[in-house]
């Protein structure tokens, strides 16, 4: 593979993983706590998480892609690589461990786009036309708020896998 081929799919690979994992952690961490304190228990604040959820959810679907695609060239164009499910060196072994930490991430978000976030807008409605619906709220909202942390906990130690492959 050319150095050229290889330089633009890491670029895209880094573009991709700041989108993906720096967004996780920008509004895990910064956004969603700041935008409870200002709007707590407004209707306003239903909409916004509503906004930011599905937007980032489409942007992040979309990196995710991009990091699998990229990966998956750089992968194979690396002399450590000795072939799939070949776990002969300490490169390989720690690639394992950081495909198996994204697939949990991945995993944990699909659940929260698929399963958590819809019945929080199902809520969310409820709320907005007067209907009781605050303790399933709460319920909702502990449970996206644990996903979260764990999504940004994994985008981290993925992170930290990342710096420990490059130092093989």
């Amino acid at each position: 593979m050319s150095q050229a081929v290889l330089a633009i799919s890491l670029f895209f690979h880094i573009l991709a993983t700041v989108v993906w994992i720096g967004g996780t952690l920008l509004i895990t961490f910064l956004v969603i706590p700041q935008v409870n304190n200002v709007l707590e228990d407004q209707t306003a604040l239903h909409q916004i998480l509503l906004r930011i959820r599905g937007r980032f959810a489409q942007v992040s679907n979309l990196a995710l892609v991009v990091l699998i695609l990229t990966g998956l060239l750089q992968m194979t164009a690396d002399p450590n690589y000795d072939g799939l499910l070949r776990l002969d060196n300490q490169w390989s072994q720690v690639l394992l461990l950081k495909h198996l930490l994204i697939v949990i991430m991945a995993i944990l978000g699909l659940s929260l786009q698929l399963s958590v976030a819809p019945a929080l807008e199902r809520v969310s409605l409820l709320l907005q036309h007067g209907k009781d619906g605050d303790s399933e709220w709460e319920r909702l909202r502990r449970k996206e708020r644990r996903l979260t942390v764990m999504i940004a906990l994994l985008a981290i130690l993925i992170l930290a896998a990342s710096a420990w492959l490059v130092s093989i």
